[in-house]
């Protein structure tokens, strides 16, 4: 055995190839796909045990809660509206107008929720707002590197 650091050096290395996992052209990167899932996880988590947390009327969680859900679905369906257009897939201008007035309508509700809380020091306010936002923006993210992946595996 050698003290040499060269020879320890080279011996880490060894013989092997590195392993590089194949991405289809198009495909977003694993780091971003991850970070799109950790940011959703976190903003939706945040937002939700926050709402467990508030010394609320039940009535006023709920409102809360079905307007994050309204929200991400509303995000998720725009998303895929706009993305089906883009790619000249069918979608009726009905759908496509309703998908952006459910995206306004959840984020104006969620607004004039927030301005009309007597309850919620502003502080919460602002965590409510940036959780949804988050959230929604996430949801959008994700659903297209979904999307984005689906497409690249099927052209290649």
């Amino acid at each position: 055995m050698t003290n040499d650091p060269k020879d320890f050096f080279d011996r880490e290395r060894g013989d092997e190839p590195k392993r590089k996992t194949e991405r289809k052209d198009g495909e977003p990167t694993p780091a971003f796909k991850g970070a799109s899932w950790v940011a959703l996880v976190i903003g939706i988590s945040a937002y939700l045990v926050g709402l467990f947390n508030a010394a609320m009327e039940l009535n006023e969680k709920g409102y809360y809660f079905a307007i994050l859900i309204f929200g991400l679905y509303a995000a998720v369906s725009l998303q895929k509206a706009v993305r089906d257009k883009d790619e000249d897939i069918p979608v009726t201008n009905i759908y496509y107008g309703l998908s952006w007035f459910a995206l306004i309508v959840a984020i104006s509700l969620m607004a004039i929720g927030l301005y009309n809380a007597g309850s919620i020091i502003l502080s919460e306010k602002g965590f409510y707002g940036m959780a949804f936002v988050l959230s929604i923006f996430a949801a959008i993210t994700v659903q297209k590197n979904v999307r984005d992946t689906q497409k690249a595996r099927e052209h290649n």
